[in-house]
């Protein structure tokens, strides 16, 4: 959660899967994704999409490579300026 006195939303730049997209920095990744409209953020062994369910860190289906840091949890992940994100390819 973030502190009360934390500095309102400012526009900012997230990188997804190459891509550079407008972003704001009072979001989590997952919320951000859902209003890009991208509903994956990484393959199970199976090959199917995954993205988040419960939204807060339990099921560990939101994971995403966050700065090349491996299966970092979307929805406990906050947007910062220049961010790069990596589905893995996912579509």
């Amino acid at each position: 959660m973030r502190k009360k006195n934390s500095p309102a939303a400012q526009a900012i730049q997230v990188c997804l899967d190459g891509e550079w997209l407008p972003a704001k920095n009072n979001m989590t990744v997952a919320a951000w994704m859902l209003t890009q409209a991208k509903l994956s953020t990484r393959i199970s062994c199976s090959g199917t999409p995954r993205f988040a369910v419960c939204g807060m860190g339990v099921c560990q289906e939101c994971r995403i490579s966050v700065n090349g840091h491996p299966q970092q949890l979307a929805c406990q992940t906050w947007c910062e300026a220049g961010m790069v994100l990596d589905t893995g390819g996912v579509a």
